[in-house]
């Protein structure tokens, strides 16, 4: 029996998420969530997708799963429930998202004591992701021991932007000491759908420049040359780039300065300020784009200007990204805002008929779980909705690794 399945798992500060995918034909055969980890209110639900127990549809469990050990303990007994447990010989890898991979780490790897002490030292780059992480891969690693355990970094895809552009234009031998640099982030998605969106124009990936916005909580867009990363708006963390849900994105850096000598802020309280007070909800008191829409559809004010101010970053990233690819071929929607708000699509293009960029309004209207296209006849550049799946790209490079 050839082994071909992959468990996908990610692990945050009091989260996992987990698929088992067989890469013989892309399938998913159970995926499931795990949440507040370290409760008394702890939850699980799991749902089989393939055989006897997906009749029933999901299972759910309430109560307190102590930690990140006990939680995928009781992953791998629902799985083992439904005939898929961890000890099944047709498991071939367990596949874990690790945010943060530095510059050591611009592919998948597979992970062993020396890997993980690196990806450990890399937490001061990560601090609220690479703990999480690296306890998913130790608890993983125990209760398999013999299966390889591969990661997948968010920042690897782009680690093929060009010096020039990963830079900051700050003291080179403190930002070297510092390893001060921009990283990008949603690494797995922006190289899924780029090469979605290949498919979608039904063009070799090579021929493809597109620009890929991925509009989630977090959001950052790219500029994908030819299946490559040459441009990503997230930088040494999350935090730069486009307006998120709670994120600022970009500020002028004196910002900082002026709210520690003028207000008193201390260090710790401007990052809880600009990573969690800001972005939409620190405009309006809501980082809910459906919120965000409702309200601004009923003429709030507050609501309306966080909308604004939304877009106009987003219509800022794709010039700039226009003029960086020189040709561009498509720009791409994904992630929970970018795939179901038509509006946040519509006010994006709008006015960018200059640059070939023009929607066709009945097709942007329609809500799909398909790579669609989205732009009017007359229009030079391919306007797209493709939903992303970070788990099967995980599973598939986790898999063509340790098949190689």
């Amino acid at each position: 029996m050839t082994a071909s399945r992959v468990l996908v798992l990610n692990s945050g500060s009091s989260s996992v998420k987990y698929q088992l995918l067989d890469m013989a034909d892309r399938s998913r055969l159970a995926s499931g969530l795990v949440e507040r980890i370290g409760e008394e209110t702890s939850r699980l639900v799991h749902e089989p997708l393939v055989g006897p127990g997906a009749a029933g549809g999901k299972r759910e469990q309430v109560g307190p799963i102590a930690d990140h050990g006990a939680a995928l303990k009781a992953v791998a007994a629902e799985l083992a429930a439904d005939g898929m447990g961890l000890d099944s010989p047709e498991l071939a890898a367990v596949g874990h998202r690790v945010v943060h991979g530095g510059t050591r780490f611009t592919r998948p790897t597979v992970i062993d004591d020396e890997v993980l002490a690196e990806i450990r030292s890399l937490i001061p780059l990560a601090p609220l992701h690479n703990p999480a992480n690296v306890t998913g891969i130790e608890v993983a690693r125990t209760l398999r021991a013999d299966l390889p355990q591969v990661a997948v970094f968010d920042t690897a895809f782009h680690s093929t932007m060009p010096e020039h552009v990963a830079r900051y234009a700050i003291d080179a031998a403190t930002a070297d000491a510092y390893s001060i640099r921009r990283y990008g982030f949603h690494g797995t998605s922006h190289a899924y759908v780029s090469r979605a969106t290949a498919r979608l124009l039904g063009r070799p990936v090579e021929d493809v420049n597109v620009i890929v916005l991925h509009l989630g909580n977090g959001a950052s867009a790219s500029a994908v040359r030819g299946g490559v990363c040459v441009e990503t708006s997230m930088g040494l963390t999350p935090l730069e780039g486009l307006v998120m849900g709670t994120r600022s994105g970009d500020v002028d850096p004196a910002v900082v300065f002026h709210l520690a000598r003028v207000a008193g802020f201390s260090v710790d309280e401007i990052d809880s300020l600009l990573n969690k007070k800001s972005g939409l909800l620190g405009m309006c008191g809501d980082n809910d784009m459906r919120e965000v829409l409702r309200r601004a559809g009923e003429g709030d004010e507050a609501a309306s200007l966080a909308f604004a101010t939304y877009v106009h970053r987003l219509k800022k990233y794709i010039g700039a990204y226009a003029a960086v690819l020189g040709r561009v071929d498509a720009v791409t929607f994904t992630a929970g805002v970018g795939e179901n708000a038509h509006q946040v699509r519509e006010a994006a293009i709008d006015g960018l008929g200059a640059l070939g960029l023009v929607l066709d309004p009945r097709a942007n209207a329609v809500r799909s779980a398909e790579p669609r296209l989205i732009s009017a006849e007359e229009a030079r550049v391919a306007v797209a909705v493709v939903p992303t799946d970070e788990e099967l790209e995980i599973a598939t490079q986790a898999y063509e690794l340790v098949t190689r």
